[in-house]
């Protein structure tokens, strides 16, 4: 059985974009599900590594995003783990960053995915470009030398 059910707070973190991309912009997303897919969320069960955002005519759908079942729920025979779900954002919104993806190189991604305050489903989407190996690398050393040197300040 799932570990216990959220209420409100973080679903899931996609750590690895941090690491991957340098965030330029950060923007707030509802998403359209099912009920099914929400009461996987409350539990958990949801992978956001792999997520992208892409364009379809005059909407942008999440991609590659993956929402498990619950392994009690036997009746749901329709239900797509890695459908792409639609973001519900303003048309200013989506007009901005269809702009953004424009650019070339740029890409949209999910940071974050919670449950706000009122219980609503967000997804924190960051814009930004992909980091090169040497981008990483560099980060790399920053994260190690904030380690030694906090083990250093409190010996």
């Amino acid at each position: 059985m799932p570990r216990s059910m959220i209420k409100f707070g973080a679903v899931s973190e996609n750590r690895k974009a941090r690491f991957c991309y340098v965030t330029e912009d950060t923007i707030e997303a509802g998403i359209e599900l099912t009920g099914a897919e929400v009461k996987s969320l409350r539990y958990g069960l949801v992978t956001i590594v792999d997520g992208f955002v892409q364009r379809r005519g005059t909407n942008l759908y999440l991609a590659g995003v993956e929402i498990q079942k619950l392994p009690t729920a036997a009746r749901i025979t329709n239900f797509d783990e890695r459908r792409p779900r639609r973001l519900l954002l303003h048309r200013a919104q989506i007009n901005r960053m269809i702009g953004k993806l424009n650019d070339r190189g740029a890409t949209i991604y999910p940071l974050k995915m919670y449950f706000n305050n009122r219980g609503r489903l967000k997804v924190l989407l960051g814009i930004g470009h992909g980091k090169n190996r040497a981008d990483k690398r560099e980060t790399i050393k920053r994260r190690e030398w904030e380690k030694s040197r906090a083990r250093l300040m409190k010996g």
